[in-house]
């Protein structure tokens, strides 16, 4: 059965045609998302993301056009017509149609069923270098559609071989465009507390690590990080991806870290049993 979306009350085909074009996030970038993913057929952390949706959309002075248990009833029934065995999903709510290309009126509501991004084994495996850009998201608390700068320096980034940017502003880091980032010191695990969008793979590692680490969240410098014993980042599809590189620098000895290794194991424990 093919992946199918819901749009405004109907459920169409993934490729139908749906937005008509003096939509405020086409016209002015008035938009929102979020993305998340079932294990064994169940979507991980699902009252967690719905919150943060909610209080996303209400910052932005949206509200969401259907309640939680009004949105779980299609994602059964999407996740039903795929007939895959996990699935993702992505939210997109947006300001609408406004005939001033200004006003919002009644915002429009997307949800795509799709399918898994293709694992990558030799980023977990290897590690992955990224480059430093200086840069601050508007709104970071909030998954806005605007990844203007992550495509502007798509080029830049195939060009030196790597997989990501890494936010800085100050001497202080944040973020990559679409994931955090943890770092250890001996057996402090670190991640910044600022300009940040907070992850919800985020926080699981979080709770993770807390019986294991000395877990600080707070700012984070630049050079704490290129100095640290090791380095990785989280988001829905990357679990824990150690960073090796970033810019021209190693982080210790190029390699994945033993406490990054380990917080994946006890992640993958949990998503094998999530919904059992």
């Amino acid at each position: 059965m093919p992946y199918a979306q819901y749009f405004n009350g109907q459920i169409f085909p993934n490729d139908a045609d749906l937005l008509k074009t003096n939509d405020l996030g086409l016209l002015r970038g008035y938009g929102m998302f979020d993305y998340f993913r079932t294990y064994n057929g169940v979507p991980f952390r699902w009252d967690d993301y719905w919150t943060r949706f909610a209080n996303s959309a209400r910052s932005l002075h949206m509200a969401p056009p259907l309640t939680q248990d009004e949105t779980a009833d299609i994602l059964a029934d999407l996740y039903k017509r795929s007939g895959e065995a996990e699935v993702a999903f992505r939210f997109v709510l947006t300001g609408g149609y406004a005939a001033d290309s200004v006003t919002v009126t009644q915002p429009n509501f997307l949800i795509r069923c799709e399918p898994l991004p293709k694992d990558n084994p030799t980023s977990l495996r290897e590690g992955i270098k990224v480059l430093p850009y200086d840069y601050v998201r508007d709104l970071p608390e909030i998954k806005t559609t605007n990844y203007l700068h992550m495509i502007l320096q798509a080029g830049e980034m195939k060009a030196q071989g790597a997989a990501d940017l890494l936010f800085h502003k100050g001497g202080e880091i944040s973020e990559l465009t679409r994931s955090n980032v943890f770092l250890f010191k001996g057996d402090a695990l670190i991640t910044p507390d600022r300009n940040v969008l907070n992850g919800i793979t985020r926080r699981a590692f979080l709770e993770l690590a807390a019986p294991h680490f000395d877990v600080q969240v707070r700012p984070v410098l630049f050079d704490e990080l290129i100095n640290a014993d090791e380095c990785f980042t989280t988001s829905t599809t990357k679990w824990a991806v150690p960073i090796v590189q970033v810019g021209e620098h190693t982080i210790a000895d190029g390699h994945p870290g033993k406490r990054t290794v380990f917080l994946r194991e006890l992640f993958l424990k949990v998503v094998e049993e999530w919904g059992s």
